[in-house]
């Protein structure tokens, strides 16, 4: 709620971290000024369920590359995996 026009015209990235958009409630986006945006954006959402939130499509109708959270959420289980299921170091004392 925060945002201004100049804030966005400032700014080359737009990140949503709410969850606002997320399933079920996918007619949800934060109140932001989508006027401001253009083909210089970038606009992230670390939503990953629906793959293309009310956010990002408002975003990528005024030009905006954008990205979702699947990736994230993919390389996070990943490191996850290796952090838990690595071998335990055994000490040769």
């Amino acid at each position: 709620d925060e945002l201004t026009l100049d804030t966005i015209k400032g700014s080359r990235l737009i990140v949503n971290t709410t969850p606002l958009g997320m399933y079920p409630n996918t007619e949800d986006a934060p109140s932001i000024p989508f006027e401001a945006i253009s083909s210089h954006h970038i606009a992230m959402d670390l939503i990953y369920n629906p793959l293309e939130t009310l956010f990002l499509a408002n975003a990528k109708a005024r030009g905006a590359k954008t990205l979702n959270g699947y990736d994230m959420l993919r390389i996070q289980a990943d490191e996850s995996w290796i952090i838990w299921n690595k071998p335990k170091l055994i000490s040769r004392k």
